[in-house]
């Protein structure tokens, strides 16, 4: 059995989230911090477990971990070697903001993570604090290293905004020059927070796509199981460069995402509907009525997000859903 939708989209790949918390006050998310917004509990690690079996028995081969700060739950080794107790799962991913990665990075590995994806929206001490509300960058950077050195598959990423690292692409080509590392530009979402911000803000992905074609760099094949990223490499470097560009002409054509929040909810797209709550479903004698429950929801997944015409959904920041 697979998931899948009536524009023939297989779903392979499901970004669980096991927090909607976090402890960074990034401006295009969270500016003013976090504040609860629910008072439901956040998925068990009995309801992860049944949530990742039933994923499984549907084709999912790509599991990753996300938040708001899933390191900001203390179970989060448990939670990744349920993961990786499902046998139909071949990839088990984590995006963090990184503030525990130096700590974690080899519990984490050893509890069956295969990658790490970190935020890292500028490599100046001073903006990356202006940027996030959180001072100690050389922290996170050498978390990235520990991670990569025990041999963690490690992508980064930034998002892109006018006022903060428009120009930044020369940086992060000298990162990555010796780096066994991709670089990720992710263009600016608007969400429910922050139309004003996005207006002020927002750059195309694509200007990024043009400098690095104009620098010699030649797009890669990706894997059926990688994110919308689109990814260039060039002979003299061993990281490669990701972009990621939303808002561009048949974006999702080719998505293979679903999405479980942290209180229990399917949403078929970031920027989709409320959710479908699954919490009545998690258990054994509920398991086959999930099942038929979850082929059916996912069929009705439209074809694209609508952010062109300015809808958001209902994604108030990106750390409802883990972005």
């Amino acid at each position: 059995m697979v998931l899948s939708d009536k524009f023939n989209r297989q779903f392979e790949y499901l970004r669980l989230s096991v927090t909607d918390v976090c402890n960074f006050s990034c401006q295009y998310c969270l500016p003013d911090g976090y504040k609860r917004s629910h008072q439901q509990r956040f998925l068990s690690l009995d309801e992860i477990q049944q949530v990742v079996s039933v994923f499984a028995e549907l084709g999912t081969k790509k599991v990753r971990i996300t938040g708001g700060e899933p390191c900001l739950r203390s179970d989060l080794p448990r939670v990744i070697d349920l993961v990786r107790k499902q046998d139909a799962v071949e990839k088990i991913a984590l995006t963090t903001n990184g503030f525990r990665l130096a700590k974690m990075a080899a519990q984490l590995k050893d509890a069956g993570l295969n990658s790490v994806n970190v935020s890292i929206d500028s490599f100046d001490p001073k903006q990356f604090q202006l940027i996030t509300g959180y001072s100690d960058l050389a922290g996170i950077l050498k978390g990235v290293e520990i991670a990569a050195n025990i041999g963690l598959e490690i992508k980064l990423n930034l998002v892109l905004m006018k006022q903060f690292n428009a120009s930044v692409l020369k940086n992060v080509l000298v990162f990555i020059k010796d780096k066994p590392i991709t670089f990720r530009f992710i263009e600016l979402m608007e969400t429910g927070d922050n139309p004003i911000f996005f207006e002020q803000q927002h750059m195309r992905a694509s200007n990024i796509e043009t400098s690095l074609q104009e620098n010699g760099f030649t797009r890669v094949l990706t894997d059926k199981l990688s994110g919308p990223a689109k990814v260039y490499q060039h002979p003299n470097y061993i990281g490669k460069v990701g972009v990621i560009s939303p808002y561009e002409t048949g974006f999702c054509d080719s998505c293979n995402r679903l999405r479980v929040s942290a209180i229990g909810k399917l949403h078929l797209c970031l920027f989709g509907e409320q959710g479908y709550d699954l919490r009545w479903g998690l258990n054994d004698e509920k398991r086959e009525n999930l099942i038929a429950y979850l082929q059916s929801v996912v069929a009705t997944k439209k074809a694209s997000h609508f952010l062109h015409e300015r809808q958001t959904g209902a994604t108030t920041h990106l750390a409802m859903l883990g972005g």
